[in-house]
């Protein structure tokens, strides 16, 4: 192409390019034409048929390996081949453990039978139906266990430490934790590493029952017997089949001890209404919990950990295999069919799942069949696209994983971008992915329309920022951000295999934030929830797809791809400032602890639990050298810097094009690190991984970050150098010879 390339991502924001015609990546000619083209994709898109694939898919229970999972995979794959694209399943086999045997009983002080199951309402069509999997987490181990029951709060590593102070152990007994704060995964781990031989997790409605709202069916928010499914797979050491790490789960693929497998309890596990809930911690004695433990319910919350109340707890699984079968859909580009965009989805639901995933699959579908009709015009993309219906994400991503693994070679050297999205519902746009992509995301922002003010998704994301900032410096910079801000990926989604695991660059995309509710993972999950408080008029879905197609769109015509790595240059370098920030306020807060030690002993109350002794003060934090860092960010931003200019030339020939589009996508796997993450070798990527301790809570620059969290310095000095090392890669690889 012996062309000036005028629109260039680098240039976007300077040059006031969301206001005209000009595009990231393409030429002042073909920007006009890109946006004709998104002008008629526009007018394909229907809110109204939106709400009827929502209404059609969530007909039935449909997780993994049902009968009602394979209707809707067939269903799809219909779909998908009337629309002209050339679809098949490939399909997989996962282990996916369900019930043979629930049983929870308080036996003492008095007896009490739990539940364990959620009613039907005559005002949800879905909530009686047959093949609904019942209450429970999957991946729980098989167990037999009776122990005294102690209430942990929301189960994390800091409620564990405020035990201790308290001298209360959960050895060899039953915790019982709050959902929230932290993902439901992380709950029975930590119960887990002290010594618990069972836990049970229950839904407080001070999180998202009766005090957030009315609950269903005549408000949103969970009702006492609602109960949040889902799996408890150590998804933070590897997510996808447990059996298979490492490789796609194929018929005759090599397959571990599903006893050895390293990302699986040993302990049983249940999640339980809040109706269950309350007479197991009412019984409990002991000390009364701290103000901030206490739940909404009309009790007063001990900690208990007494022999005083016991619990027996009895479950058995079926471990089976079962097939995940995915959906992929591709039509091939004109002009490089070798370079992918590929775009997905997860089609499995714990029940009926209109919001979760299927609010999310039916913009999907929207885009394809609104691609599907511009095919038949005559148009086709220049880059292959690849739409993918991924089954099994909610057992612990795996349709998704073993597809990866099991294409790994050829997506890293084909795969241009990764677009995922899960639930959608009214709110806000929320973008989060591969920093370099971040000026392209703020041009799109800035031309879809949000459904309910008619201004941009941008503007109406920089109002929430405004009104969210604390003091006036943040409102100050929130009223002058010109760019969306992606944020860091961490896990929870079908994204975490291509980006973590591959070094692929991915993007998630939702909506939301005025969709609150409590029918997660419940068999309230349904088309009449979904219709009367997510997403009305079914308007979101369309300002989903508008979003994700437009990227899709732009990403396989684009003349030059739009990366700008000085984006990402700006964010690493803030991931670092944080992180001397962090070491400087952990040494500072050592020497007052040493001081306060000195003074010895505090008695605060009269009351014994506020009666602590200080503990030993933790060794002193030695300055860390993070000067490598540093340096290789400085060559980072100079090469990023370098490679801009190179854009800027009057003439760009076809080959230069394409050996700069290649440099371009390839660029995230310069940063993966060729062992991986301490302790977790599965997760590459040196700058996002899911937490040790958040599951899908982001942990940036993960392995340095941790490291410091843990007073692990010789290790963080070791992380510190392994990142400089995968960033002066990176520097070195975008200089073009």
């Amino acid at each position: 192409m012996k062309k000036l390339i005028t629109s260039i991502c680098v240039f976007a924001s300077s040059m006031g390019m969301a206001q005209n015609n000009s595009i990231c990546g393409f030429s002042e000619k073909t920007a006009i034409q890109q946006k004709k083209l998104e002008s008629q994709f526009d007018e394909l898109l229907s809110a109204k048929r939106i709400g009827e694939s929502i209404k059609e898919l969530s007909a039935k229970p449909h997780h993994v390996g049902s009968a009602g999972g394979n209707e809707v995979v067939q269903k799809i794959l219909k779909k998908f081949i009337a629309w002209g694209w050339d679809a098949k399943i490939e399909t997989y086999q996962v282990l996916f453990p369900t019930p043979k045997m629930r049983l929870l009983e308080m036996i003492q002080p008095k007896v009490y039978k739990a539940l364990l199951k959620e009613p039907a309402l005559k005002e949800d069509a879905t909530s009686a139906q047959e093949g609904q999997l019942p209450t429970y987490n999957a991946w729980s181990a098989d167990g037999d266990v009776t122990g005294e029951l102690v209430f942990v709060n929301y189960g994390l590593p800091d409620d564990y430490e405020q035990l201790e102070k308290m001298g209360i152990s959960v050895k060899g007994k039953i915790a019982i934790a709050k959902y929230g704060r932290s993902w439901r995964g992380i709950k029975p781990k930590v119960a887990q590493e002290h010594g618990a031989i069972g836990c049970i997790i229950y839904s407080d409605p001070k999180d998202d029952g009766y005090i957030q709202g009315e609950v269903y069916p005549k408000g949103a928010f969970k009702n006492e017997y609602g109960v949040q499914r889902g799996s408890v797979m150590d998804m933070v050491i590897y997510p996808g089949d447990p059996l298979t790490p490492n490789i796609g789960a194929t018929e005759n693929a090599l397959r571990i001890n599903r006893l050895e497998a390293p990302n699986l309890l040993k302990i049983p596990v249940l999640p339980i209404s809040y109706h269950d809930a309350k007479p197991l911690l009412a019984a409990l004695d002991g000390v009364v919990a701290p103000p901030s433990w206490a739940g909404a319910l009309p009790i007063t919350y001990h900690i208990g950990g007494t022999p005083t109340t016991k619990v027996h707890l009895k479950l058995l699984f079926d471990w089976k295999l079962h097939p995940a079968k995915n959906v992929i859909a591709t039509i091939k580009g004109s002009d490089y069919p070798d370079e992918w965009i590929v775009r997905g989805n997860h089609h499995d639901a714990w029940v009926n799942g209109a919001n979760d995933p299927i609010s999310g699959m039916a913009a999907e579908l929207e885009e394809a069949q609104a691609i599907g009709v511009l095919l038949k015009s005559g148009w086709r993309p220049k880059r292959t696209l690849v739409y993918c219906a991924w089954d099994a994400e909610e057992p612990g991503l795996m349709g998704s994983t073993e597809w990866v693994e099991d294409h790994a070679a050829e997506l890293q050297q084909k795969c241009v971008l990764y677009i995922n999205s899960d639930s959608n519902g009214k709110g806000f746009l929320d973008v989060e992915g591969s920093h370099a992509l971040q000026e392209m995301i703020t041009e799109i922002s800035k031309e879809v329309k949000d459904p309910q003010t008619n201004v941009s998704v941008f503007e109406r994301a920089k109002a929430k920022h405004i009104l969210n900032a604390i003091g006036t410096k943040e409102k100050k910079e929130a009223l002058t951000k010109t760019d969306f801000e992606i944020g860091a990926m961490g896990s929870g989604s079908d994204y975490s295999s291509f980006i973590q695991h591959l070094g692929i660059p991915a993007l998630n995309i939702e909506f939301g934030g005025e969709d609150a509710g409590g029918e997660y993972h419940s068999i309230y999950d349904s088309y009449n929830h979904y219709k009367q408080f997510k997403d009305p008029s079914f308007e979101y879905g369309v300002a989903l797809a508008k979003t994700t197609g437009r990227t899709v769109l732009r990403m396989a015509n684009a003349s030059l791809l739009p990366f700008n790595f000085s984006s990402l240059h700006t964010t690493v370098n803030g991931y670092v400032k944080e992180l001397i920030s962090k070491t400087d306020q952990m040494r500072e807060a050592v020497l007052i602890d040493q001081e306060i030690e000195k003074a010895g002993s505090i008695k605060l109350a009269g009351n014994p639990k506020y009666n602590t002794v200080i503990a030993k003060a933790p060794t002193a934090v030695p300055i860390i050298d993070f000067s490598d860092l540093q340096k290789a960010l400085i060559q980072l931003g100079q090469s990023s810097e370098q490679l801009n200019k190179q854009f800027n030339t009057d003439a760009l020939s076809e080959s230069q094009l394409q050996k700069i589009n290649t440099l371009l996508y390839k660029a995230e796997q310069q940063l993966l690190l060729e062992k991986g993450l301490p302790r977790r070798s599965w997760y590459r990527h040196s700058l996002y991984a899911p937490g040790f301790y958040t599951g899908y809570g982001v942990k940036t620059m993960p392995g340095i970050r941790e490291a410091i969290e843990q007073s692990n310095w010789k290790e963080a000095e070791e992380q510190i150098h392994l990142a400089a090392r995968v960033i002066q890669n990176l520097a070195a690889f975008l200089i073009i010879k």
